[in-house]
């Protein structure tokens, strides 16, 4: 079984929404901060948004805040992570990742397998 099982990606139009859902076979308490990252063709993983699972603060890289929201719902295991006002420069494949250090984005403990998320203008 895999630990961070993703979901939710696919193919969207210009100022379209998406809701991305990872779901971990353990308590999500247990694993510290969760986050999300995106990773395009020739460029780094980037680190998108981060949410400490006891607490529920965020963090969100300059980049994605204001339009996209990280969630928990720790009685389902999952994190979401909602994408809204889409354009086709936020096209990637989007990773889940658990046991980060809360307040930075690496090292990562765990990723998922990621979703491909593509806009089209």
């Amino acid at each position: 079984q895999e630990d961070l099982l993703e979901s939710g990606g696919g193919s969207v139009q210009a100022g379209g929404s998406l809701i991305l859902s990872c779901t971990t076979s353990q308590d999500i308490y247990r694993r510290n901060c969760m986050g999300w990252f995106r990773q395009v063709p020739a460029r780094a993983r980037e680190g998108v948004a981060r949410i400490h699972t006891r607490t529920g603060g965020t963090d969100y890289a300059d980049a994605f805040r204001g339009r996209f929201t990280i969630s928990g719902q720790n009685p389902k295991n999952t994190i979401y992570l909602k994408l809204d006002n889409l354009t086709p420069d936020d096209s990637g494949t989007y990773y889940c990742a658990a046991d980060l250090t809360c307040g930075q984005w690496y090292p990562v403990g765990r990723w998922g397998q990621g979703v491909r998320v593509t806009v089209s203008s």
